[in-house]
């Protein structure tokens, strides 16, 4: 019965991380060297956040990205433009992966920088 117990445990732990690895549905994958190049046309038809603490962010972050964390994303979404493609970075793809979720639920256009910062450095 504990052999079973954990069995069921890891499994379960196992799709929670798994779930949260793998992109919603409607939300891009973007590379690192595909967001240098985003960042060199200045396109005016996308924003660009990066979800990581406040503390994260003044220590090393792509210039030209927002900082809205991702614990106070759903209370910032009119700071975002829904009109424009949102593109989402954190430390290393999980975080903006979750900002990702949210963003397509309230409809906005999303794309996720695979890797993050960790990717783009």
């Amino acid at each position: 019965m504990d052999n079973l117990l954990t069995f069921l445990l890891i499994g379960l732990a196992a799709l929670f991380i798994l779930r949260r690895m793998i992109p919603p549905k409607g939300v891009k994958q973007m590379s690192a060297s595909e967001l240098n190049k985003e960042l060199k046309l200045n396109k005016k038809n996308k924003q660009f956040i990066d979800v990581r603490t406040p503390i994260e962010f003044q220590g090393n972050h792509v210039k030209g990205f927002k900082n809205i964390p991702l614990q106070s994303l759903k209370s910032r979404l009119s700071e975002l433009d829904p009109e424009k493609e949102v593109v989402v970075i954190c430390q290393s793809g999980n975080r903006s992966m979750v900002a990702a979720r949210i963003l397509i639920k309230h409809g906005f256009e999303v794309t996720n920088v695979q890797g993050g910062v960790n990717a783009y450095r």
